[in-house]
């Protein structure tokens, strides 16, 4: 608890107590009036301020306004101890309600402590020097110490490392990095010294982008939340007109027809209604529910930039991928060696190893990604002396001597160029074929690799009813037909510019029904014109990616496509509890407000109908903070 809620705390005690305590002395007139308003001045003074000031700011019609006039009327009437019970269990459903949004706030609190407080430089005397991050240049070097955040974005120039980027990504496990690799600010260092060489400005980097994100995520409103506000404006004032009504018609017509007019039991049944009447449960438990929800899919790495996404999200019905760097993992990768039969009897069972020796010494002076796949493959320091002669031919490969021997790696033209006749592979991926002295000696396959979680995330949304899963990609259709097929994909599209894939994504809006979301899952950087045009983009691995925090509603955080089967899950449940709120709050008033107004139900009714379902209402609502991943 904060210190102001234990404050409220210590209040309703000390009334609580007092109430008792003055229902059992045996007094009456004036006195008994004096020792009633002590307790309830302890609990309700805070409540009559904010309904003076609101009736002097023009927010005449909130609940502050109501609970002041119930109670104050119900001393009038001299139902005194009825008074103090609502100010009483009103405050406690509001400081049960404070607790609520302080239990929410603690996941997006977790999130806040990413901020880092200073970020260390070496100054003149080669001594380390604590700076505000915000007056660290771009280029600057840094240094972090074990057990200190990241401050700035930036790659290391010295060091090597163990990062935990679990406050950032919700996952538990660390990060290897070192001399070379690009790190984020917010990750916390858990071993090594590093020096870092930051590339942004700390307003620019990873930690502010993502805090700004979740401080406004509450700026965009649900309909539903939309709705609650629309709803307590109009809705307040006619409540307050009802009791009016209930108060001075009633009366006037027993007078008319020569009855005894009864006011006093009129007005209580008025200030009654007015309790009962209190829309606390809806204005406060339907925000919290979304806040929750919000709050809970952080905690998972899944930011969300507001309600309206968390609540468009249960919605959705297609799912559009983008392919390399959201369902592969981008990178090249050797995934065979097929040795030719010659070269396999020549070797025996190190044909493979020997061919993509062969292979990994001859690119070895390259920069292309397909080199850096077969270098990564041999796994071995390749040794420069072994190699002589390298010559690279565009658009077809090279050839160079690898210990005396003439070996070329390439295409197909490469190999037709040589006039060598090469064994076609049947499996989809780059083919770099290789010869060694002018004699065919097998290929090796690169492809880009599937992602370990890809196939699963794809069969948990179909298990939560997306109707249509699509896959959008640049690249050949062979390729593109083999990972849908794989993946278990309903359709894919090929062979796209980035241009043509806003005009598929067109068409699709076209095809599905009205109430179905069309989402469109990317890696933020080349598909910032998607994310923005589809119902809701979500970004995947879009740490340190401006394009995609900008351009997405939802950001996943880390690499795992599953992740946005756990978001469609948080979106459903979040919703699922703010209408169980709604339906559960509007039936218990409207039959509570029958019963007051026809008299059958009293002031601790009324108590029950306001905070009663306000405390249900809200245990209700913090079921969205947890999460099942």
């Amino acid at each position: 608890m904060t210190k102001k809620q234990k404050r409220v705390l210590c209040r309703i005690v000390a009334a609580a107590v007092l109430l008792a305590a003055v229902h059992f002395i045996p007094v009456q007139g004036m006195l008994k009036l004096i020792l009633y308003l002590i307790p309830y001045l302890i609990i309700g003074y805070d409540i009559l301020r904010k309904a003076v000031l609101g009736i002097f700011h023009g927010s005449v019609f909130d609940e502050n306004f109501l609970m002041a006039v119930a109670t104050v009327g119900a001393i009038c009437l001299g139902e005194y101890a009825e008074g103090v019970a609502v100010m009483l269990f009103y405050q406690i459903g509001e400081l049960f309600q404070a607790v609520a949004v302080g239990k929410s706030r603690r996941n997006i609190s977790a999130l806040m402590d990413i901020r880092p407080d200073y970020a260390n430089i070496e100054n003149g005397d080669g001594k380390l020097e604590q700076v505000d991050p915000d007056d660290v240049e771009i280029g600057s070097i840094i240094i972090v110490r074990p057990g200190e955040k990241v401050p700035i974005d930036g790659v290391i120039e010295e060091g090597s490392s163990t990062l935990n980027t679990s406050a950032l990504t919700g996952e538990s496990i660390p990060r290897e990095v070192q001399v070379g690799d690009a790190v984020i600010s917010g990750c916390v260092n858990l071993s090594g010294l590093l020096k870092v060489r930051t590339t942004k400005e700390f307003g620019e980097s990873t930690v502010s982008r993502i805090l700004d994100l979740v401080e406004n995520s509450s700026m965009k409103k649900s309909r539903s939340e939309n709705f609650i506000t629309k709803f307590a404006r109009y809705y307040t004032p006619a409540v307050c007109l009802g009791a009016v009504m209930l108060a001075v018609i009633p009366p006037v017509f027993h007078l008319i027809m020569g009855n005894p007019a009864s006011v006093t039991m009129w007005i209580t049944r008025a200030l009654t209604f007015l309790v009962i009447s209190c829309p606390c449960a809806l204005v406060i438990s339907i925000p919290l529910s979304f806040f929750g929800g919000i709050g809970g899919a952080s905690a998972c790495g899944i930011l969300v930039k507001g309600s309206n996404y968390l609540e468009a999200l249960a919605q959705t019905g297609y799912v559009v991928f983008d392919k390399t760097g959201t369902l592969t993992k981008g990178v090249f990768e050797v995934t065979q060696v097929s040795p030719s039969e010659s070269f396999r009897e020549q070797w025996g069972d190190g044909a493979s190893h020997k061919l993509l020796e062969y292979a990994a010494y001859a690119e070895s002076y390259s920069s292309h990604p397909i080199s850096k796949s077969l270098k990564a493959a041999y796994g071995a320091e390749i040794d420069n002396g072994r190699v002589s002669g390298v010559e690279e031919i565009g658009g077809h490969g090279v050839q160079a001597q690898v210990d005396g021997k003439i070996v070329a790696a390439g295409n197909e033209k490469l190999m037709k160029a040589l006039g060598i006749s090469e064994k076609r592979n049947p499996d989809v991926g780059t083919v770099v074929h290789v010869a060694v002295d002018g004699i065919y000696a097998g290929c090796i396959l690169i492809a880009d690799v599937v992602k370990e979680e890809a196939q699963g995330a794809i069969a948990a949304l179909k298990k939560a009813g997306v109707r249509k899963t699509v896959m959008l990609t640049g690249d050949s259709r062979a390729v593109a037909e083999q990972v849908a097929a794989q993946l278990g994909l309903d359709e894919v599209r090929a062979e796209l510019l980035p241009g043509d894939k806003v005009a598929e994504v067109e068409l699709l809006l076209q095809e599905k029904s009205g109430k179905e979301k069309l989402v469109f899952v990317g890696d933020g950087i080349n598909d910032a014109p998607v994310l923005s045009r589809a119902d809701i983009g979500i970004a995947m691995g879009a740490l340190g990616s401006d394009a995609a925090i900008e351009a997405a509603d939802i950001v996943l955080m880390d690499d795992n496509p599953q992740k946005l089967a756990v978001a469609i899950r948080i979106s459903r449940k979040c919703l699922r509890i703010v209408y169980e709120n709604i339906i559960f709050a509007l039936a218990v008033k409207g039959i509570c407000l029958i019963l007051g107004a026809l008299g059958i139900a009293n002031m601790w009714i009324a108590i029950f109908a306001d905070v009663g379902v306000m405390v249900l209402a809200v245990l209700n609502a913090i079921r969205c903070l947890k999460v099942k991943q």
